[in-house]
């Protein structure tokens, strides 16, 4: 039977005539704008530096306040409510987590729920259930401190913090922009995973494109004092710019750029011999030798891939071992581009990719040349025609 569609628990926002001015500036930093966001949707805003994105973002939550216009979310105007309890029902997720360095992973991520009242226990189950959504492993993560943790790791608590209360709405804002380009990868990937489980309404601020095209249901792109020059799907945009303006920001190449929308899903993955922690070697490596494959890939109680192993180094053990805590094992999600399989599979020494569904459970091999061809029979795109 088919996957039945997850309950979207995002509400929709509306934003009517909304103006920003700062006083002493000639121009509105918002000039007038109007956008509708449907709930459960990645709606990522994009625009040149000073354009009014982030200024539009934080006028949802009320970190700034409009000077004029309305703002609706699930219906209800923002301007009625209080403004510490719109807050606390909107996740805010913003570049390198901005986490509390003197509070833990926990501490961290129960603030809000704190805040709520909630009580420890259903917090304590909460703060597990989050660090397990967001990929780490609560029992080794729920006492650290933010020092102690990677930047991609504070992210990821981050996120987990923006999630804690389960808000309808989620903003963020350039949410991966510290991070070096694989963390940033790996990232973007758990955003859509959470997000094809949870259908929060997500709002995005990026200043890349390429990011946008990736995460996005939809694109706003917006020019000075938060005009609208186009708002549509990645698709649409890529296709059929509404202007020069837009198609000079989404630069040459645009066709090229059609490749982030394919997906890692899209294409048919290779099932390589697997093994659990534990298991015997011996048997395994029969497995493996009958199937023709030099190496395996392990996985954990939850078959949740923890180490790709060569047969050779099989072979000079009894049990399939745990993977040392430094293991270089790196995963795609299947909502990964293939853009981001080949980057992946150019630092894997397989020259291969393990790919990765819901929480992170295991679901095939994607091999260099299956993307190759895929990009090659997807290579008859037109190029990008500008609307007059």
């Amino acid at each position: 039977m088919p996957e039945s569609e997850p309950h979207v628990s995002g509400v929709d926002i509306e934003l009517t005539d909304v103006v920003k001015r700062y006083p002493g500036q000639k121009k509105p930093a918002v000039e007038s704008l109007s956008l509708h966001i449907p709930a459960g949707e990645i709606v990522m805003f994009v625009g040149p530096s000073g354009c009014g994105k982030t200024t539009s973002l934080k006028m949802i939550n009320r970190l700034i306040e409009p000077t004029s216009g309305s703002i609706r979310i699930g219906g209800e105007d923002v301007s009625r409510q209080n403004d510490d309890d719109l807050r606390r029902r909107i996740g805010y997720v913003i570049q390198g987590g901005s986490l509390f360095p003197h509070m833990t992973v926990t501490q961290n991520i129960a603030l809000v729920p704190g805040l709520l009242g909630w009580d420890k226990r259903r917090t304590s189950e909460r703060v597990d259930e989050l660090l397990e959504l967001v990929g780490l492993d609560p029992q080794r993560y729920r006492n650290r401190y933010p020092r102690e943790l990677s930047g991609g790791q504070q992210q990821r608590v981050g996120v987990a913090r923006g999630l804690a209360a389960d808000p309808p709405v989620i903003l963020m804002d350039e949410p991966f922009g510290a991070v070096d380009p694989i963390t940033r990868q790996r990232l973007q990937d758990e955003l859509l995973s959470i997000q094809e489980e949870l259908r929060k309404t997500i709002v995005c601020v990026t200043h890349d494109f390429d990011e946008a095209v990736k995460l996005g249901d939809r694109i706003l792109i917006l020019t000075e004092g938060a005009n609208i020059a186009q708002y549509d799907t990645p698709e649409a945009i890529l296709a059929n710019p509404a202007n020069r303006f837009v198609a000079d920001f989404v630069g040459a190449g645009a066709a090229l750029k059609q490749l982030t929308l394919s997906r890692v899903s899209e294409i048919e993955l290779t099932q390589p011999t697997v093994a659990e922690i534990g298991d015997p070697a011996p048997d395994v490596l029969r497995a493996a030798k009958a199937a023709g494959d030099d190496s395996v890939v392990v996985l954990d109680r939850r078959r949740r891939p923890v180490d790709w192993m060569w047969t050779t180094d099989l072979s000079e053990v009894e049990k399939v071992p745990a993977p040392p805590e430094d293991t270089d094992l790196v995963t795609i999600d299947r909502r990964a581009t293939l853009n981001d399989a080949l980057d992946t599979m150019l630092m894997s020494s397989h020259g291969s990719a393990v790919v990765t569904g819901r929480r992170d459970e295991y679901l095939g091999v994607v091999d260099f040349q299956t993307v190759l061809t895929r990009i090659q029979d997807g290579n008859g795109h037109p190029e990008a025609e500008v609307a007059p």
